[in-house]
């Protein structure tokens, strides 16, 4: 099998290119840095401008699955132009990478697109799954909903698509957790807002083990990546202390100055999300990391 990543040099691409290799699965990736485009043995790159609408046709040369994870990051202040990029560049990688296939040849056969758990409204109380059919009304709740949209067209070409909703990234490298971690770390560590939000969590491997998952059992449609267990934001501060033995000394930091200091951002610290995994497990996918204690026994 070989397989065509975008955002392969992110971190999950990182990882999920890290495991094809140790499946013997050939790696083709897309980036819009010519400086990182290499050729070694099972990875190359190529170059591609979403923006532009430019790419590289050589990257279809043998795939067979597309695993597409560009866009913009959500952790920057949702100001009106970065509510921009973040919309338009995953909408655009996915009109660049429809353009592609549509206007040549090629072997495709699935597209796995990420997403995100942001579409589910908060609440304290709901427990989500791939069918709620509720919709945030908020910045993430638009764009996830176009973000799948656009995902969706490519069965217009007989390509089946599988769409990865991303719970909170527990990884060393990046993520939540060094965000977290670094206050904690100071001895300025502290729940945030109530503490009570439901933190929907998955290991860094887990998530790319989700991904490699869907692509090798042909998978069709949405499906959650999160942990069995999710916890509060309390419980996750108070674990990721715990670890690295730090106290938790100060109060929890108010929900009205998390506002003031990041305006409409707020919401990905402050919104509560508990979610489903039922229908991934159904799938036959086996978790290495179910517990936070245990995730954060691997990491911190």
């Amino acid at each position: 099998m070989k397989v065509l990543i975008t955002g392969a040099t992110g971190l999950v691409g990182t990882e999920i290119a890290k495991q094809c290799q140790e499946e013997g699965i050939s790696v083709h990736y897309l980036t819009t840095s010519k400086d990182k485009i290499e050729h070694k043995n099972n990875y190359k790159g190529f170059y591609w401008n979403p923006k532009k609408g430019e790419v590289d046709k050589n990257c279809l040369k043998g795939v067979s699955k597309i695993i597409n994870l560009a866009g913009s990051s959500i952790a920057k202040r949702w100001t009106k132009e970065n509510k921009k990029v973040i919309l338009e560049s995953r909408i655009q990688s996915l009109q660049t990478l429809h353009k592609l296939l549509s206007e040549n040849n090629h072997t495709i056969d699935q597209l796995v697109s990420a997403s995100a758990i942001g579409v589910y409204p908060s609440s304290l109380q709901r427990l989500y799954d791939e069918e709620s059919p509720e919709i945030a009304n908020n910045f993430l709740g638009e764009v996830v909903t176009k973000w799948e949209n656009e995902a969706d067209k490519f069965s217009d070409l007989g390509i089946e698509v599988a769409k990865i909703r991303i719970g909170i990234v527990l990884s060393e490298q990046g993520g939540a957790l060094p965000k977290i971690s670094k206050p904690v770390k100071y001895y300025v560590g502290a729940p945030l807002g109530s503490g009570k939000q439901w933190q929907s969590w998955i290991h860094l491997e887990d998530l790319a083990g989700i991904f490699m998952h869907a692509i090798q059992k042909n998978l069709e449609g949405v499906y959650n990546a999160v942990a069995p267990n999710p916890v509060s934001n309390k419980k996750l501060t108070s674990c990721i202390a715990s670890k690295m033995e730090k106290p938790l000394i100060l109060p929890k930091v108010p929900g009205f100055i998390l506002k003031v200091l990041l305006g409409d951002m707020a919401a990905i610290v402050l919104d509560s999300q508990m979610v489903s995994n039922k229908k991934i497990e159904a799938s036959g996918y086996r978790y290495k990391f179910t517990h936070i204690d245990l995730a954060l026994e691997n990491l911190v």
